[in-house]
C-alpha cells in the first residue's frame, strides 16, 4: 500500500491493483475483463480455466482488507459475449450473493458496450460515466474532465525493467499525472498495454507485493 494525498483526497495504491478513496469508503478497480479466458477457448486458444475464480478470490481480499463500503470498476467488468459461460456468470453471482451489502458501481468501458451490461439480479449500477466523487471523476477512459482530478483505466499499463545482463522485466504500475490517473488492470490475464508518458507523470511499480515509486525514464 502506498498513501497519498491527489487533489486533496487521501487515497491509497494498492499492490492487489486498486485504488481505494478513503472518504468515500470505495474501493476502484479498472478492467477485470470476467470471462477473458473463457472466450479465449470458445475460439480454440489452448488457456487454463480458473481465472475468473481467482480474480473474484483477490478481489474479496481487498474489500475485506479496506472494509470497503462501495466498488466501482471503472469499465471492462467482461471481456466478450462470447465469453459470458454459464461457469464464469455462476461464479460471479456466487460472489455476489456473499457480498450482497456491498454497493457496486459499472462505469462501462469500451468491452462492456460489445459484451453488455451485466444480468439484473447482480444489482450492479451501471453507468456511462464519468461518475463523479468529491474531487476526481471516475471513468474508463484517460482524458481531461473540466473541473476533476480523472481516474482511468483502459490502457493497463506496465513499466519494464531492464538489468545490465539484458534482462528485462515487465510489471504493471499506476501513473499520476498533473490532471488524471491511470490504473492497471486489475486482472493478471492479459497484455500490458502502450500509453503516451508525460514528463510529468509520476509511476508507481507492482513489484513482489509492494507498491514502489519509480521516476518516469523514456
Amino acid at each position: 500500500m502506498h498513501a497519498l494525498d491527489v487533489a486533496g483526497e487521501s487515497i491509497e495504491l494498492l499492490a492487489e491493483r486498486a485504488l481505494f478513496i478513503s472518504r468515500f469508503s470505495t474501493l476502484v478497480v479498472a478492467d477485470l475483463h470476467f470471462g477473458k479466458s473463457a472466450a479465449f477457448r470458445a475460439r480454440g486458444v489452448p488457456v487454463p480455466a480458473g481465472v475468473t475464480q481467482s480474480d473474484l478470490e483477490r478481489l474479496s481480499a481487498v474489500l475485506n482488507a479496506t472494509h470497503a463500503q462501495q466498488l466501482v470498476v471503472i469499465g471492462d467488468l467482461i471481456h466478450a459475449r462470447d465469453g459470458r459461460s454459464e461457469r464464469t456468470f455462476r461464479e460471479i453471482s456466487e460472489w455476489r450473493a456473499a457480498n450482497s451489502s456491498l454497493h457496486v458501481s459499472l462505469v462501462r468501458g469500451n468491452h462492456d458496450t460489445r459484451a453488455g451490461d451485466p444480468p439484473s439480479d447482480w444489482n450492479f449500477e451501471c453507468i456511462d460515466g464519468p461518475l463523479l466523487m468529491g474531487p476526481f471523476a471516475l471513468q474508463h477512459h484517460p482524458g481531461a474532465h473540466d473541473t476533476r482530478y480523472v481516474i482511468a483505466g483502459h490502457l493497463h499499463p506496465h513499466i519494464t525493467l531492464r538489468g545490465a545482463a539484458r534482462q528485462s522485466l515487465r510489471l504493471p504500475c499506476f501513473v499520476l499525472g498533473k490532471r488524471g490517473a491511470i490504473l492497471p488492470a486489475f486482472t493478471t490475464f492479459t497484455g500490458g498495454g502502450a500509453y503516451a508518458r508525460s514528463d510529468d507523470d509520476e509511476i508507481y511499480v507492482i513489484a513482489d507485493g509492494e507498491v514502489l515509486f519509480a521516476h518516469p525514464r523514456k
